[in-house]
């Protein structure tokens, strides 16, 4: 066996890993129980609480990642190997480890201060906002620094020697060329948010129809012995995950042959 043969061999065998393990679900799954248990008033409640969580955690992460990874991508300061470093933080740290860092910060004098006087976030829904926040800022800026590296410094230096502020050269150059790369980032910090299980439960608790994110459901469901049920809802994330992959990777093709 040659190396493509091989190596294509090895490329299909890692696809059936995963594609087993989604044919899998087949064994417990009835059209009958599928439109049950979608049309339920608490898998609603679920998916509702999933998409607006995931939402306000991507749109926050955002707001502090571009100009975050602006600054990583384009200028040299001191700290920045440390900084750059950090963004890897929630990838080597479990997210279970992440929510019990939350739990212990909301445990002392400042924690129990910041929930008094803002929001309370353990057990609410803040707190599943903040979880996702969390496991998503690192890697959102990670992948945001990666589509600004792709765009040439030297587009920004011609705007500004035709006059361009440092800011207007960002708004009017560097943005628009990065707008695909930025937005596949953005679905996918998205997607990673929607997902998000260990950091929320340790957050926001598992109570049922209140903290309940699909991610949480699964889980509730297969505590209770109830696989039927975890199979709909799996398949539910599961769909939404190959519909965000496929929208970003158009995206990215897209940006690439531009």
């Amino acid at each position: 066996m040659n190396l493509k043969r091989l190596s294509i061999f090895c490329a299909f065998s890692t696809f059936s890993v995963y594609a087993g393990l989604v044919l899998s679900m087949c064994y417990f799954l009835s059209g009958r129980l599928f439109v049950e248990t979608i049309l339920s008033g608490r898998t609603l409640f679920s998916i509702r609480l999933s998409l607006l969580c995931a939402t306000i955690a991507t749109a926050l992460s955002v707001c502090l990642a571009v100009p975050s990874a602006y600054a990583l991508s384009r200028f040299d300061f001191k700290g920045k190997d440390i900084l750059d470093t950090t963004l890897e933080f929630p990838m080597v740290v479990s997210p279970a480890a992440l929510g019990a860092l939350l739990l212990i910060f909301f445990n002392t004098p400042l924690g129990g201060f910041v929930q008094k006087n803002t929001f309370q976030f353990v057990f609410a829904f803040a707190g599943i906002v903040l979880a996702q926040f969390v496991t998503t800022l690192g890697v959102a800026t990670r992948l945001l620094k990666a589509a600004l590296d792709e765009i040439p410094r030297r587009y920004e230096d011609v705007a500004r020697t035709l006059g361009a502020s440092p800011l207007s050269a960002f708004f009017s150059v560097t943005l628009p060329l990065a707008r695909r790369g930025i937005l596949a980032s953005i679905i996918l910090t998205w997607a990673k948010a929607l997902g998000e299980f260990g950091a929320t439960i340790m957050v926001a608790g598992s109570m049922a129809m209140r903290t309940e994110t699909l991610p949480v459901a699964i889980f509730m469901r297969l505590a209770s012995a109830d696989i039927e049920g975890a199979v709909v809802l799996i398949l539910i994330l599961v769909s939404v995950g190959f519909f965000v992959l496929y929208v970003a990777r158009f995206l990215i093709k897209a940006r690439r042959h531009a």
